[in-house]
Parts: C-alpha cells; structure tokens; sequence
C-alpha cells in the first residue's frame, strides 16, 4: 500500500510540474494543436512500449465504452481545457482549482465504488485546502482574480474526477498498459478535426527547442506517469488517490521558481506546510499490528 502511495506522489509531482510546463508551451503553440501533438508522442511511445509487453485482449462491450468515454473526456477534452485555460489562467491557481478534485472524486466514488468518505480523509483534504488558500490567496481572498481561463481549468477537473473513476473500474479487468494506450489512441483521434475548429488562428513553434521541450513532457507526463498511475491505482481508493492532488499547487510553486524565477514568499511556505500536512493526515494508515491480544 505504501508503495503505491509512493508511486501516485510521485505521479503527482510530475503533474503538478505541468502547469508551468503547460505555461510555457503554450507560448508557441496554439491549445488544440498542443493537445495533439502531446498525444501524438504519448501514443507512438506507448505503442513502441507494448509492442513487447502487452498481449492484446478483446475487449467487451462495457470495457469499449468505458475506454471511449475515457479517451473522449479523460484524455481529449482534460488536456485540451489545462491547455486552453493556461493561456490565462495563472499557473498555481489553476492548481488551486485541481486541488479540489478529490470533493467531486469522492462523490462519484461513493456513487459508483461504494467508497466510503472518512473524518481523516475529510479532515485532511481541509487542512490541505486551507494549505492552498495561502500558497494562492496569500492569506488574502481579494487577491484571487478569476478570468476565462479558470473556467476550462474546472472543465479539466472535472474530467481529471471521471479519469480516476473510470480507470479505478477499468483496471481490474483490463491491463493498465492496454487502458493508457486505448484511452490516448481515443484521444488523439477525436483531437485532430478540432485543430482547425478550436485553434484561430493555429500557432506553431519551429524551433527544435521547443518541440523537444514538448516530446519529452509528453512522453513523461502524459505517458510513462499516467501509465505509473494506472497500474497503482487498483491497489488504493480513488477518493484518497485523488487527495494527493492537493500536492500540486506546491510543486508548480517550485518549478516556477526553477524555471520562472518567480520567487516564493512566507505565506506560499507556511500553505506549503499545510498541504503536505493534510496529504499525510488523508493517507496515513496504521499498521495492523501482527501481534496482540490472542
């Protein structure tokens, strides 16, 4: 159990470095073409890794519909709207609207995992949100100016919610190689007519740079992460998986520090403080001691 923690966090921390990556991408390219793009190189890197681990299986009915509403919602339409909304949405408060994940998540769980929500859990995710509240607001809520951009970034929540339900359903029939690449083969299809719908004017970068920089958070975020994420999280509650991602407005804090140089003050260390704090409080579970009372 530990151990998937583990893997999710690290999930987590990868995608909470895609903010400021998204910022900047989208800098050279326009969200739809991105969005492409991005599954384009998940999709050739995920078909050169199963070509000698995954044995292809039919799939049902249930599970086809399940891979297609996951690659229309979970996949196309969560990646297209970060995208759209990072155009200008500022970064760390588009984490602040993600954060809020596990509230829906654990809804949906209950609803169709029969998960049940405990006072730790709820607990934390509070202490965890406060945490959020001061890395964004700066302790001040006038501060938070909201614009056309959040709007998507609740869009991408929203479907990142019905990601982790779906793929909780999913992996335990079917591998989770098969839901990433299926899922994101999905995605990628239905991307492509919307270049030329969603994207006025289209913007391209053409500097090696650049669509290196793209390749590789590709391939890492949206690939070799996702695919770490849907093997681990059978082992785990989607609700409580999902509460890591309160980890994530404090790793886009850091990398913009890294790559934007936007320096880091009290209030963002004091909420920093406090969504870790919360992300143990939700996940912590005692041992199970094997000695006791005979």
């Amino acid at each position: 159990m530990f151990k998937a923690y583990a893997w999710l966090t690290l999930c987590v921390m990868v995608w909470g470095s895609n903010f400021v990556f998204g910022k900047m991408l989208v800098q050279d390219f326009s969200p739809a073409l991105l969005t492409s793009l991005r599954l384009l190189f998940i999709v050739l890197f995920l078909i050169g890794l199963s070509s000698y681990k995954l044995h292809v299986k039919r799939l049902n009915k249930y599970d086809l519909l399940a891979v297609i509403f996951l690659g229309v919602f979970g996949v196309f339409i969560n990646q297209w709207s970060f995208f759209a909304g990072l155009e200008t949405a500022d970064s760390t408060a588009s984490a602040l609207i993600l954060a809020t994940t596990p509230i829906l998540t654990g809804v949906l769980a209950g609803v169709f995992l029969k998960e049940k929500l405990t006072i730790r859990m709820l607990l934390g995710s509070i202490v965890a949100i406060i945490g959020i509240f001061f890395v964004v607001a700066k302790g001040n809520i006038s501060s938070i100016h909201i614009d056309k951009g959040l709007w998507w970034i609740v869009v991408t929540m929203i479907t990142f919610a019905m990601l982790i339900i779906v793929t909780r359903l999913l992996s335990s029939r079917v591998d989770p190689l098969a839901i990433t690449l299926y899922s994101n083969v999905v995605g990628l299809a239905v991307s492509v007519p919307f270049i030329f719908l969603l994207d006025t004017p289209i913007r391209m970068s053409v500097k090696v740079s650049d669509w290196s920089f793209l390749i590789v958070t590709a391939v890492v975020v949206h690939g070799i992460a996702m695919l770490i994420w849907n093997y681990n999280i059978r082992y785990v509650d989607a609700s409580k998986a999902s509460i890591l991602s309160n980890l994530e407005p404090f790793v886009a804090m850091i990398m913009g520090l890294i790559l934007l140089y936007k320096p880091i003050t009290g209030s963002e260390i004091v909420g920093s403080l406090f969504i870790v704090g919360g992300v143990v409080l939700s996940t912590y579970q005692r041992k199970r001691l094997s000695r006791g009372l005979r």
